[in-house]
């Protein structure tokens, strides 16, 4: 039997000054998957900041993606996760939920859609009828959160955005790791140096103790830079927390 995979976007269920995140409910969320059903991972979706959206800190929403090898049931993944997102969200949050499975219809135009929440303000009409075919409902407040749900299953379905927040127990890894032990865990190092030999199996790599692959291709990729020999560190890293605090972890 073939494998199947689901998409789960959650968005805005937190508010100004709380310390639990769309992010951290969303993996959450893996303590009630039904049996039956694997995570996959769950990816960060950055949506466009503009000072006429509302939004918690960054405008940024998120996806579980979920894989089975039964029988198809979007509508047993339904039940929970409206009854998580009612149970978790914020008072004063505006939360949205979307799930769409790999082969519906509606991924398409969901993918459409979702592009262009990184660049232009987006209706909520627009995303309805983005997701027709597809499951999206609001969960309270304005209900502006379908737009950031329906975007982050979108994105996550391209195969080319965001960032994991969650894959293979990414949380669970030693600050300095090797491209051994990452590729176990499915995570692929990729050298972005115009330079650079390609990162050697015995390598080691400097996560700076924030490990969060690309989606890149449809698979978790790890972007590094050359700092040594036999030795990486990844780009980017967490934000200044005394500026400004990230809630997705």
């Amino acid at each position: 039997m073939r494998r199947m995979r689901i998409y789960i976007g959650f968005d805005d269920t937190d508010i100004l000054g709380s310390e639990f995140g769309t992010g951290k409910l969303v993996r959450h969320f893996e303590q009630k998957i039904p049996a039956g059903y694997r995570v996959w991972g769950v990816v960060r979706q950055q949506l466009l900041v503009d000072p006429a959206i509302p939004y918690t800190s960054h405008n940024s929403s998120a996806c579980m993606v979920v894989d089975t090898n039964g029988p198809l049931s979007i509508e047993e993944l339904i039940a929970p996760a409206v009854a998580h997102i009612e149970s978790a969200a914020l008072p004063g949050s505006d939360p949205g939920l979307c799930l769409a499975a790999a082969d519906q219809p509606a991924l398409a135009a969901l993918r459409d859609f979702s592009f262009q929440c990184t660049a232009r303000i987006v209706t909520q009409n627009e995303a309805r009828q983005a997701a027709a075919g597809a499951h999206l409902s609001g969960h309270g407040g304005t209900g502006d959160g379908i737009i950031g749900a329906a975007a982050a299953v979108g994105l996550t379905a391209s195969g080319w955005s965001g960032r994991f927040i969650e894959f293979s127990g990414l949380r669970h890894f030693a600050a300095t790791v090797t491209v051994a032990e990452l590729a176990l865990a499915g995570i692929r190092t990729v050298s972005l140096d115009r330079d650079a030999f390609a990162p050697r199996p015995e390598d080691r790599v400097d996560t700076k103790g924030w490990l969060r692959p690309r989606l890149w291709g449809g698979c978790a990729v790890l972007p590094v830079n050359p700092v040594g020999p036999g030795l990486w560190e990844i780009t980017g890293g967490k934000r200044n927390q005394h500026k400004t605090k990230t809630k997705e972890d």
